[in-house]
């Protein structure tokens, strides 16, 4: 038995300075004579554990020890990680199919043995000035315009000086992805030699790791910015460890507490500040601030191309009769004007943008759910003024003004009053004009009287006097020679 410092060091100082026996000893001490044989001539110390039981171990045959790596095999080969062999199932098969006569506990020492495995250490890694960037997606939640939803965050770092980029998305499809990294490499202001992501099917069309084939849009960005596309292997995020610390250390510091947000532009541009404000740290083990370290990065990255990358889905569609036209299961309306015309649809991961002869016409915040429609009611304003009556049942008012504005509509005049509402709403916006309708006394209210509580009116300009008049001093004397010479006459 295992015994304490104290003890042994009483064995030993008894036996060596005093030069007592065994059995004086054990009596002292109280004892066996045992103990004190194994710690009496030093060749055993306590604290280190000795040998084993001494119960020998069931002698394993070669035919046993076979059929358990066996079974091992087989659920490797499976590959189903809710059924594999236990080492209970083993040694019950053992019993069953081999008459196998020895202790379970035996079994479980030797499958124990068998899949003991050698513990994960990784090399650390480092870089060079502009020679990387990792890439990779993360969740969070947010408030958005009194909502709660999740949002999808887009997150890079330059692995020399571990600066970073990050912006929020709806979604994490391929434009979306690509637009990302588009953001991303101008913040940077350069390109490195490579761009390291995992094997999501948004990047990658077939294979992994380094046998991963680009899809082809990311093909064409990286030719486009220089850089190669490298793939980390399957479920080895530490092949990517900055940019996978990264994405709790923005969850955990920009957005604890949850965000409420009217926008996701307002939410890109608070983890933009961040990003920048981040640039003034100083990583533990550095001499210089990451943004010190980012400009020697730069310095080494390849410039950017003069053309930018349109990371947009982008279609040709006819715009129909209701002046809307369709993209990715939603519609969004254009002017009237542009009815029946072809007009270019490019949707981005926030947003979709609609052109017409390279002209810009519309733009919405990028919708993801399936049959809607989106309106602008200045879209229609002018179409409505030419037909007032349909101004309560349009789909375009309905879906943009307040329940409140409209019954305070239904209260004017008539038709075309609405309309002159509906105009005033455009032009100075709902906030604004409802704040004019409730300085309105009495019950009745007419498109005058928010008028004379929306526009100023207009006051002459007041005439500042001039002080400083010079008056000449009256010269009398030239009078009295008048009078006189009148007299003569």
């Amino acid at each position: 038995m295992a015994i304490e410092v104290e003890i042994y060091e009483k064995i030993r100082y008894l036996h060596v300075h005093e030069g007592l026996s065994q059995r004086r000893i054990a009596e002292i001490l109280s004892v066996s004579r045992n103990t004190v044989k194994r710690y009496f001539d030093g060749s055993h110390v306590p604290w280190v554990r000795q040998g084993t039981s001494g119960r020998s171990r069931y002698v394993v045959t070669d035919e046993v020890l076979k059929f358990i790596k066996e079974c091992l095999a087989a659920d490797d080969a499976e590959n189903i990680k809710k059924q594999r062999h236990t080492a209970k199932r083993i040694y019950d098969r053992l019993v069953d199919e081999k008459g196998f006569t020895g202790g379970e506990s035996t079994i479980r020492e030797i499958v124990a043995e068998l899949k003991a495995k050698q513990p994960k250490v990784f090399i650390p890694l480092s870089y060079d000035p502009g020679e990387a960037i990792q890439v990779d997606w993360g969740e969070a939640t947010v408030y958005l315009a009194g909502k709660k939803i999740k949002v999808n965050l887009w997150c890079m770092r330059e692995c020399y000086s571990a600066d970073m980029f990050c912006k929020a998305f709806y979604r994490q499809n391929e434009e979306s992805f690509l637009d990302g990294q588009v953001s991303g490499l101008a913040y940077f202001g350069g390109t490195p030699l490579k761009v390291i992501f995992d094997n999501a099917k948004v990047a990658v069309k077939e294979g992994f790791g380094v046998h991963a084939k680009a899809q082809d849009r990311y093909a064409a960005l990286s030719a486009h910015y220089a850089f190669k596309p490298e793939f980390c292997n399957i479920a080895s995020g530490h092949e990517k460890g900055l940019v996978e610390g990264l994405v709790g250390w923005l969850r955990r510091n920009i957005l604890v507490p949850i965000p409420r947000v009217e926008t996701l532009e307002e939410l890109n541009a608070e983890i933009l500040r961040r990003c920048i404000k981040y640039r003034e740290h100083k990583i533990a083990g550095r001499s210089q601030t990451v943004g010190l370290m980012a400009q020697s990065a730069l310095a080494s990255m390849a410039a950017l191309p003069k053309f930018k990358f349109d990371p947009s889905k982008s279609i040709i569609a006819r715009v129909d009769d209701f002046s809307t036209v369709k993209f990715d299961y939603n519609s969004y309306s254009v002017p009237i004007k542009y009815a029946s015309k072809e007009v270019t649809v490019k949707g981005y991961g926030n947003e979709i943008m609609i052109f017409y002869r390279s002209s810009e016409i519309a733009r919405y915040p990028r919708c993801y759910e399936r049959g809607t429609v989106k309106y602008q009611l200045e879209h229609y304003i002018d179409l409505i003024e030419q037909h007032p009556r349909s101004a309560y049942n349009a789909k375009p008012v309905k879906s943009t003004i307040s329940e409140e504005l409209m019954a305070i509509g239904r209260r004017m005049a008539g038709p075309r009053e609405m309309v002159k509402l509906l105009r005033m709403y455009i032009d100075f916006g709902e906030e604004r004009l409802m704040t004019a309708i409730k300085g309105i006394q009495g019950s009745e209210i007419s498109i005058a009287q928010i008028q004379a509580h929306l526009i100023p009116v207009n006051k002459p300009a007041k005439i500042q006097p001039i002080l400083d008049i010079k008056v000449a001093r009256p010269q009398f004397g030239k009078y009295d020679n008048l009078l006189t010479g009148g007299a003569a006459v």
